[in-house]
């Protein structure tokens, strides 16, 4: 594959490189391996401070940051902007937090000591995709350096001047050559890097067939992985819900992004008593989203990132259209230059069809009708992720049932479901395993070492 960047706008191609021949990615892990020597040895005050450097970067030039994803992906430059802000965030966070966080734990035994204590493992390999082409290297990138690792990037081959931004920011911050780089090369060549002995452990943000591979890969040579693949999440309204606010929130959670988010709601299971308002709510607010070219400051919805996701949504819906599902919106690709699709709402979706099995990754909404709380976790449930959940209710029963029943990484209740620093983020099922942000996410890739001293 290429690498490239195409507007998803226009289809215009601004800009192609050629990838690191085998010699120039020797140099990158040489680079790496030796700087890890030296740079796990330096103060976490000094780390801090760089740190810090690079989310004054992030924050000062989020709009002409944003403008490199925008043109790469195609999100909205508002929203972009703000995912250079989000970033500057998790690194703040991390600047001011990760020498507590990796500090020594004294554990009472019979030796006269005897600790817990936290090392850096060496050069990470990370796997990255287009969808928040900043936001998802930064949640890793922030706690693996103040941790004392460095860090090898493989970003999407569709945003690869994102990849290069981030590189140039960690060096104008001050960090050395060798503790963040970036490798353009295609996904063909992942393995062997992945097999390098100097490569210690590797995280990926993708597709399951993605994750499979890395995780495949990884395990022939015992190396940690973390992966957070796709979700298709639910998000269920009952009775007692504010249900006009639920479908506002309802309509922000699927089309963020452009639709394109592992962590966007996918799955509306509504119960039959407030149906057909909620989906009146729901049908209005899709329909009043703007679908413009994402510089435009009041767009709500841009194109998809690819030509190849257009098609694939497109057959999607047609696909479960033909089954019987009814579209209520929508449904339909713009008939213009650029990967744009109608924010679309689909109903009376039969269980095999791909609108209720598989991820729909644009602005198409699946919308169930149940009867009960019970049936709303069997739906919820019904399926091979679990990333996250979204469920409203007044009821505290209810809540209960939902934190202690849907199988999820995270169930958020009257409310949209969001990554933040301070809380640990991750999936189970085919969602994947480990945990990225909070506390968890610094020590996925540290050697948690136990220290005895007689």
């Amino acid at each position: 594959m290429p690498i490239a960047s195409i507007n998803p706008a226009t289809g215009e191609t601004l800009k192609t490189f050629e990838q690191l021949s085998i010699g120039e990615v020797e140099k990158k892990l040489e680079l790496a391996s030796s700087t890890f020597k030296s740079y796990r040895k330096t103060a976490f005050q000094e780390r801090a401070e760089k740190m810090h450097k690079v989310a004054d970067i992030l924050e000062q030039e989020k709009t002409q940051l944003g403008r490199i994803m925008t043109n790469e992906m195609g999100k909205p430059l508002w929203a972009a902007a703000e995912e250079a802000a989000k970033c500057a965030w998790v690194c703040r966070y991390y600047a001011d937090n990760a020498e507590r966080f990796l500090a020594d734990e004294i554990v009472q035994t019979k030796a006269s000591k005897s600790y817990i204590h936290y090392q850096p493992l060496g050069p990470i390999l990370a796997v990255m995709p287009w969808n928040f082409p900043f936001w998802q290297v930064f949640r890793f990138a922030a706690p693996a350096l103040m941790a004392g690792n460095v860090c090898l990037l493989k970003h999407a081959s569709n945003v690869p001047q994102c990849a290069l931004a981030i590189e140039e920011i960690f060096h104008r911050a001050g960090f050395a050559d060798g503790v963040f780089q970036t490798l353009l090369i295609g996904s063909e060549r992942v393995q062997r890097i992945l097999e390098d002995d100097r490569v210690k452990a590797a995280t990926l943000t993708g597709s399951e067939p993605a994750g499979k591979m890395v995780a495949s890969i990884a395990g022939k040579v015992i190396k940690k992985t973390v992966l957070e693949l796709g979700g298709s999440d639910p998000f269920i309204v009952m009775p007692s819900a504010n249900i006009e606010e639920a479908a506002d929130v309802a309509v922000k959670a699927r089309t963020i992004n452009n639709g394109q988010s592992c962590i966007a709601a996918k799955r509306f299971i509504v119960h039959e008593k407030i149906f057909k308002g909620f989906a009146e709510f729901f049908v209005q607010g899709m329909q009043s989203l703007k679908v413009a070219d994402p510089m435009l400051d009041d767009c709500d919805v841009g194109p998809l990132a690819t030509q190849a996701i257009l098609e694939e949504l497109e057959h999607q819906v047609q696909t479960s259209v033909k089954m019987g599902a009814r579209i209520l919106c929508g449904g339909k690709r713009i008939d213009k230059p650029g990967n744009y699709y109608q924010p679309t709402i689909l109903s009376d979706i039969l269980k095999n069809s791909p609108a209720y099995s598989q991820e729909l990754f644009g602005p198409v909404a699946s919308l169930f009708k149940v009867r009960n709380v019970a049936e709303a976790i069997q739906l919820a449930n019904d399926t091979t992720f679990g990333l996250g959940a979204s469920a409203w209710t007044k009821n505290e029963a209810e809540k209960q049932r939902f934190i202690e029943e849907i199988e999820s990484g995270s169930v958020f209740i009257n409310g949209m479901v969001a990554s933040d620093p301070r809380l640990p983020f991750g999936g189970i099922k085919n969602s994947g395993y480990g945990r990225e942000l909070s506390v968890f996410g610094i020590r996925e890739f540290v050697n948690i070492k136990t220290v005895w001293i007689k």
